[in-house]
């Protein structure tokens, strides 16, 4: 569990115990709490998951044939061919595989040029 989550569970705990002693006061204020939980969840990590996942969808209609790509799989290769769901790449002469577009990860120039900067960093 991180930090935030720890937080969370104490203020929960919190409102729990003072629910019990306080009575119909507290009612509102465990309510108040537990919407500030979600929003607090919701900003901080829902939100931003599906605005990265809405990019890389963007990123893999964009494609095209002659893109180079790397797969999950680490393999890299040239698209040969885009179909509906699929695409089909070429990984060396007169090889080509097919592999589906949730797959795809990276161009291949843009994964190549951060593994150089990883290892200057070195």
């Amino acid at each position: 569990m991180n930090i935030l989550q720890y937080f969370m569970l104490d203020l929960i705990l919190l409102q729990a115990a003072d629910a019990g002693a306080a009575g119909q006061g507290s009612q509102w204020s465990f309510w108040i709490m537990m919407i500030l939980i979600f929003a607090v969840f919701y900003f901080f990590m829902i939100r931003p998951q599906t605005k990265k996942q809405k990019e890389l969808q963007q990123q893999r209609e964009a494609m095209k044939k002659g893109d180079k790509v790397v797969t999950a799989g680490g393999i890299y290769g040239e698209i040969k061919e885009v179909q509906e769901s699929t695409f089909i790449i070429t990984i060396a002469k007169d090889v080509t595989i097919k592999v589906s577009k949730d797959s795809v990860f990276a161009d291949a120039s843009d994964a190549t040029a951060a593994q150089q900067q990883e290892e200057k960093k070195k």
